[in-house]
């Protein structure tokens, strides 16, 4: 029996919207600033298309973003009570905004005004498509009858095994992020030197290890997949990318000969996320054992 109930995420899923809107997810878009404009980050592109924010961020303009505020909750979710529906909330990683800290206080108020509902929120300690990979799956478990709280209860436990490893083109964007001090930034963009980053248990970005160029790097992500991951073939991989579909092509290629991977999805990383890695970001998303 199909179950009743919302799932919300945020735009930084990264999740193709025609994905999204198939599987029923609402998803509420964040914002960022360019050239002094604020622009919602629609997952169509309906504000900012994709390959226009790199083009523009590629020509020089700094991007800033913000994170969600109660308000902005409360505004997207009050109509699904109002229409009686219960709502699970699969919030971008606490490690790397406040947005769910502005989730969890809007389902607080939303609680106390409509104490009848149910409202949970989870925070994924996911980013871009990893957070796309678990409300996608979630999806999946709604349409297979599975409850509201059982939902919750699997994604608390399995975001802990949403792998994200990933690698940039220009070091400078983590360096302005304060991921990377300036001296390290500019040696390893003299040596061509790239770097390899993944999201840990609490959400954080970690750079754990380096490559020698773009095919090094890219191929190091499959790497850290072969030696993580649970059952590739048989369950779904995400690869998001800065305005290089080539280079996620390429990752895809590798996957399926050396992983016998069979389902993949590819999509842009959206601009809220883009804005801190830059053009050229490359990310891969799996299950496994452990981050």
């Amino acid at each position: 029996m199909k179950q009743n109930y919302v799932i919300l995420t945020d735009s930084s899923c990264d999740l193709p919207a025609e994905l999204a809107r198939q599987l029923e997810i609402a998803v509420l878009p964040l914002t960022l600033t360019l050239g002094g404009k604020e622009y919602a980050n629609y997952l169509d592109g309906r504000e900012i298309g994709f390959s226009q924010f790199y083009h523009r961020i590629r020509q020089g303009e700094t991007a800033t973003t913000s994170a969600a505020n109660v308000e902005g909750y409360c505004s997207m979710m009050e109509p699904f009570l109002r229409e009686g529906q219960d709502i699970l909330l699969l919030v971008f990683s606490s490690g790397l905004s406040s947005t769910y800290q502005a989730a969890a206080m809007a389902v607080e108020e939303l609680s106390a005004q409509y104490p009848e509902r149910k409202l949970a929120a989870v925070d994924t300690r996911c980013a871009s498509m990893g957070q796309g990979l678990l409300v996608y799956l979630a999806a999946k478990k709604r349409a297979e009858g599975k409850t509201m709280e059982e939902v919750r209860a699997w994604a608390e436990e399995e975001k802990f095994h949403l792998c994200h490893w990933f690698t940039v083109d220009d070091l400078m964007y983590l360096k302005r992020g304060g991921r990377l001090n300036a001296a390290t930034a500019l040696v390893g963009t003299a040596l061509g030197i790239k770097p390899v980053l993944h999201i840990d248990d609490d959400g954080h970005l970690i750079n754990v290890g380096k490559a020698r160029g773009r095919r090094g790097a890219l191929t190091a992500l499959v790497d850290r997949m072969a030696e993580l991951a649970v059952d590739p073939e048989k369950n779904p991989v995400f690869i998001s990318h800065g305005d290089c579909l080539d280079d996620a092509k390429m990752v895809e290629k590798l996957v399926k000969q050396r992983l016998g991977v069979k389902e993949v999805v590819i999509s842009y990383v959206g601009p809220v996320i883009g804005a801190h890695t830059g053009p050229g970001v490359v990310a891969l998303f799996f299950l496994g054992r452990e981050r």
